[in-house]
């Protein structure tokens, strides 16, 4: 007995491949991006490497056995993931262009909604790593209890790095046939960014020195979820529109 994909070359009729769900198309572009980059560690080695070194030059910088310098840790901390999540943005996009292969991407079967979320996906696990390396980390150098409050100091994180992440992928998308994409994309993002970043900080100060939420921060915490609820829709809808090439 013929199979069906026969019986319509047969027929002379055009077969379609079935197509693959919403999200089992994303994490098939996210574990392609994952394994990419874990082959050749480019962006994860930088970015890393950076985070340890500013983290370094700022202990030297302020004295971490002051009370002003526990006081604005948050801020420094987010400031060292978000530079360094650049330096892995940069590459979300880029690394396809070799052998035109972000066109062959582009023009396969699949959504661009789920090849944008592909690369979130990853671009976020590649950026947790980091942050995650870095906590430890920032804690000896500037001697905070950030382990205390590690599960709403976690939350705070994951919903920060997804707001900084969503935007740069999409703006990754967006400049990477530009010469000077290093220079745009940090120049594009990061005023967009100023909302997530400063709730984030207001969040992740008083966690870091081991104090719990209070309801005075419950605001923030708002902001930081609605920010990335809209900027999520919004970068989802205008996907297909992005990565028209």
């Amino acid at each position: 007995m013929a199979i069906p994909a026969v019986r319509g070359i047969a027929a002379g009729k055009r077969v379609q491949p079935p197509r693959l769900s919403f999200l089992r198309q994303s994490l098939t572009i996210a574990s392609k991006d994952l394994r990419s980059e874990l082959r050749t560690k480019e962006a994860l080695n930088s970015s890393l490497a950076f985070s340890l070194v500013i983290l370094l030059l700022f202990s030297f910088a302020f004295e971490p056995t002051e009370e002003q310098t526990r006081q604005i840790s948050g801020g420094l901390l987010w400031l060292v993931f978000a530079f360094a999540g650049a330096l892995i943005l940069n590459r979300s996009f880029a690394r396809e262009l070799a052998n035109d292969c972000l066109d062959a991407l582009v023009a396969a079967p699949i959504s661009g909604a789920a090849l944008f979320f592909g690369k979130t996906l990853a671009n976020l696990a590649l950026l947790l790593a980091v942050e995650l390396i870095s906590l430890p980390v920032f804690g000896i150098f500037y001697n905070v209890r950030w382990s205390e409050q590690i599960w709403p100091l976690m939350l705070v994180v994951l919903l920060g790095t997804w707001g900084l992440t969503v935007i740069g992928t999409m703006f990754s998308a967006l400049t990477v046939d530009l010469r000077l994409r290093e220079l745009m994309l940090p120049m594009l993002v990061y005023p967009i960014m100023i909302p997530v970043l400063l709730a984030a900080v207001q969040l992740t100060t008083p966690l870091v020195m081991g104090q719990p939420l209070t309801p005075e921060l419950a605001p923030w915490l708002r902001l930081l979820a609605a920010y990335d609820v809209i900027f999520t829709a919004l970068a989802f809808g205008l996907a297909e529109t992005v990565l028209v090439r």
